[in-house]
């Protein structure tokens, strides 16, 4: 027979908001389909304005994280269960949309890869494994980590954090309740109070929503700070199949008001890399000279472009 809860632990989780029972919602079951997701849809759109009230802080833990990245340091986002898993969700996602190397934004998840798509409860109150996974990935004072818990109060989390610190990491603390033990242990603390859920205590619907819209800013917001976009276009992106290579393709066009043939023709010279088909098109240069200026400009498309067009005469701008 498993041993009872712990009495402090049961005391401290009746506290959470997100652990809240909403007594005008204790009989949903009874409900016709529609009503229910009309209900549901009511509460999902409160979590929009719960993130709006904490931009300042999610802002100035941008500033902080791409300052580190600029210097050559990695993005780690900590988690379990779905805070984990929607870390690992947004990591993978950056490879392709912003052109960065495998190692430059990861995810730890409690009880490693397995539980991406099944549960390891346990895995959530190891705070040794959080230490030593952190450890595996060679973590240093030049990176960036990220640690999403709901409640704000998971073990595996908060060492993440603590750990982190010690070692002069940047650190952030994501979560989902007022006076978190995580946003205070945190350099950067981001509380959205989501409130309680439409089912008690499932954490996966508007924690979990406030929680993947904060890691889009995140992610999104830092590689528009290290210049991996132009203006709003994703001139990073890797074409790797049909559907990135239209992107890429329209990209190319949308940046330079170039036709689709010029675009094609500016990919094929580059070998499908869009910033120096830009430059090919706006600049007048050859692919080699296009690489040489994006490399002299950390990959900034828009310092480079302004370093091609200096000299011009007629002083065109950019497009």
């Amino acid at each position: 027979m498993p041993a009872p809860p712990d009495r402090e632990l049961v005391a401290a989780l009746a506290g959470l908001a997100t652990e809240a029972r909403r007594p005008e919602h204790a009989a949903i079951d009874l409900l016709p389909t529609l009503e229910l997701a009309r209900l549901m849809n009511a509460e999902d759109r409160t979590v929009a304005d719960a993130v709006a009230a904490r931009l300042p802080e999610i802002a100035a833990a941008v500033d902080a994280i791409a300052e580190r990245a600029a210097r050559g340091g990695r993005l780690v986002y900590v988690g379990a269960g779905t805070a984990g898993r929607l870390g690992v969700l947004d990591a993978s996602e950056c490879p392709p949309t912003f052109g960065t190397d495998p190692g430059q934004v990861l995810a730890v998840i409690a009880g490693g890869s397995a539980a991406t798509t099944a549960a390891v409860e346990n895995a959530e109150d190891d705070r040794e494994a959080a230490v030593a996974d952190l450890d595996a990935l060679g973590l240093t004072a030049a990176d960036a980590v990220v640690a999403v818990s709901a409640s704000g109060r998971t073990p595996y989390a908060l060492a993440a954090v603590e750990h982190a610190r010690a070692l002069g990491a940047l650190t952030v603390g994501l979560a989902n309740n007022p006076g978190s033990a995580l946003a205070a242990a945190a350099e950067h603390g981001i509380e959205v109070v989501t409130g309680p859920e439409l089912l008690a205590g499932s954490t996966r619907l508007k924690a979990g929503t406030a929680q993947k819209l904060v890691l889009n800013m995140v992610s999104t917001l830092t590689m528009v700070r290290l210049g991996k976009t132009y203006g709003n276009l994703m001139v990073d992106v890797r074409a790797t199949n049909e559907k990135l290579r239209a992107r890429a393709r329209r990209i190319t066009a949308l940046a330079t008001d170039a036709e689709l043939p010029d675009a094609d023709a500016a990919l094929d010279a580059t070998g499908g890399r869009v910033k120096d088909a830009v430059l090919l098109l706006l600049a007048g240069v050859d692919a080699p000279a296009a690489a040489a200026l994006l490399a002299r400009h950390g990959g900034r498309l828009r310092d480079a472009l302004r370093d091609a067009l200096r000299e011009a005469p007629d002083g065109a701008a950019e497009s």
